[in-house]
């Protein structure tokens, strides 16, 4: 039909955006190492900016500026989408025999021998220079905090090995934006970011045990723990209280940041997302966790758009 024919369904990992452009247009030889840095699910970067851009607005709000700073953000884009594929390049160096034996991720590059180890340890330094490259842009004290994000992606691929909840672990690396956009302004941590930042960890681990729903049986055979298994029938119950968890410490942050109506309601708006998230799981339904997994993507964009409208119309209206 003259049109670009579908890879083969053994070269696509499992839970890969469907029709994503690197398997319709990305060269062949490129296309291993694209998955490898999880650029066929964006889903990854975007929960790993957004806390970041949070706390930009949230700082935005507190220093009074008229928005975040445009720069800032754009360098949290691309050191976001380059720290997601350096942290899943490890994460899947680090995994390549557990992933072999979970249907979902034997499909991985490394686990299905597209890639070999070495290979892959070139491409993750390749990524996290991009990476130290944005961090230099930022002041002293931004780029230490910065640097100090690397031990929980260090530790977190061991930590389903011996945590019954390494969610957990995985959080504290996720939310790490959370603390980097209001360093990066006032050079200095504060009470508006550390709460932002716990309740981001909060955040994390409500929606990755919602993506972990997908692998519960497998996980079990294998032997990777995870939430999912911990909370067990307990699951809605617990996905609902992180969440609950995460909606109040974001707004304690967002409040005590000096943010008017327009960052409550989107606080407030953020919170009900949640909570239809949590109404809908069905724990039977890996593909329907899934979708509502990546709708978190969702959620923290209505959360972002509220502070910045703060940021932009507070001083319009002499708040």
């Amino acid at each position: 039909m003259g049109g670009v024919s579908s890879p083969p369904a053994e070269n696509r990992v499992a839970d890969a955006v469907a029709g994503h452009w690197v398997d319709r247009l990305a060269p062949a030889r490129a296309r291993p190492y694209l998955r490898l840095a999880r650029i066929d699910r964006p889903i990854g970067w975007w929960l790993l900016l957004l806390p970041c851009w949070w706390s930009s607005a949230l700082a935005a709000i507190a220093s009074g500026a008229a928005f975040p700073d445009p720069a800032h953000l754009a360098l949290f884009f691309v050191g976001a989408v380059a720290m997601r594929g350096a942290g899943s390049t490890y994460n899947d160096i680090a995994d390549r025999d557990l992933d072999a034996r979970v249907e979902r991720t034997r499909s991985r590059p490394l686990p299905s021998g597209q890639i070999r180890a070495r290979h892959a340890v070139v491409f993750l330094v390749a990524q996290a220079l991009v990476g130290l490259a944005v961090l230099l842009q930022f002041n002293r004290t931004a780029i230490l905090v910065g640097m100090a994000s690397l031990l929980p992606v260090a530790i977190y691929p061991f930590m389903k090995r011996v945590m019954p909840v390494p969610q957990a672990v995985l959080g504290l690396a996720f939310a790490w934006g959370a603390l980097m956009g209001w360093v990066a302004v006032f050079a200095h941590l504060d009470a508006p970011a550390l709460l932002l930042y716990a309740g981001t960890i909060a955040w994390v681990v409500g929606y990755d045990t919602i993506y972990a729903v997908q692998d519960i049986e497998d996980d079990e055979i294998a032997g990777i723990r995870s939430s999912a298994r911990f909370f067990g029938r307990r699951m809605q119950g617990a996905i609902g209280l992180c969440y609950g968890v995460s909606a109040a410490l974001i707004l304690a942050a967002t409040f005590l940041a000096g943010a008017g109506p327009i960052g409550l309601i989107g606080v407030g708006l953020f919170a009900g997302h949640l909570a239809a998230q949590v109404l809908r799981l069905d724990t039977r339904d890996g593909r329907g966790a899934l979708d509502l997994f990546r709708s978190n993507r969702d959620a923290g964009l209505i959360l972002f758009v509220g502070l910045a409208a703060d940021a932009i119309i507070r001083p319009l209206i002499g708040a």
